[in-house]
């Protein structure tokens, strides 16, 4: 088992966070997802047609993680939340990243929701996950450069479990350690707002969209969470 917690000092610096963390056991990423090349194929046909466009910088819900990057001292401009990323690359090529079947899951949900979305392979997780304040002695190693060694600067807010950082600038680049891939098989996805209040609704509707992606090809698919209210989940 494994917990998630936001710290308190995260917990007081963002009062209306709502993390959605989206379970999946048992995963088979290996087999076909028909659903999920539909609904990637989807979004880039109503992009050509012109009927709809990824939420871009000036949209609210992105706007808020602008705010809140630069609140611990990250230039979203250059650095980017994954979601504003995302939808840049979306609108510039006008295809999105086909990478394996669970990560091309949420990267559709995370584009049509306006929403942050990343995953962890369980497997590779050692001990629990924290969400928090980075002190400047932590490690991260890139996804897709395990050769490489960064160090977080104090007071950015990272995922670190007990051997170091899984993700940086709260989500703006995942770790190579708990990368997932087509042969994972317990793997937890997360789904993010720092603005509850007004996006709490789309955070939901992004994880059951999630989970019905996902449930076809796993055993057991479960949804918590977690928020300065309830700040702790085991999944």
């Amino acid at each position: 088992m494994t917990s998630f917690r936001i710290s308190p000092a995260v917990a007081d610096a963002f009062p209306d966070t709502l993390i959605a963390v989206v379970t999946a056991a048992g995963l088979r990423g290996g087999e076909p997802w028909p659903a999920t090349t539909a609904a990637l194929e989807d979004l880039e046909a109503r992009l050509a047609d012109g009927v709809w466009q990824p939420a871009d910088e000036s949209d609210p819900r992105i706007e808020a993680w602008h705010t809140a990057y630069r609140s611990f001292g990250t230039n979203p401009r250059r650095i980017r939340p994954s979601v504003d990323a995302l939808g840049r690359r979306l609108a510039k090529r006008g295809t999105l990243p086909r990478i394996n079947p669970a990560v091309d899951s949420y990267n559709a949900v995370s584009v049509r929701h306006g929403l942050p979305a990343g995953a962890f392979d369980l497997d590779h997780v050692t001990g629990d996950i924290g969400i928090r304040h980075a002190d400047g002695s932590e490690t991260f190693t890139p996804l897709g450069e395990p050769g490489t060694t960064e160090n977080p600067r104090p007071g950015e807010i990272v995922y670190a479990d007990a051997t170091d950082v899984l993700t940086r600038h709260w989500n703006h680049r995942d770790a190579h350690r708990t990368r997932v891939t087509e042969a994972s098989t317990r793997v937890a996805f997360v789904l993010e707002t720092v603005a509850a209040t007004r996006d709490g609704h789309l955070l939901k509707a992004a994880a059951e969209d999630l989970q019905a992606l996902l449930q076809p090809h796993c055993e057991q698919s479960t949804v918590h969470y977690l928020s300065p209210a309830h700040p702790d989940a085991t999944v």
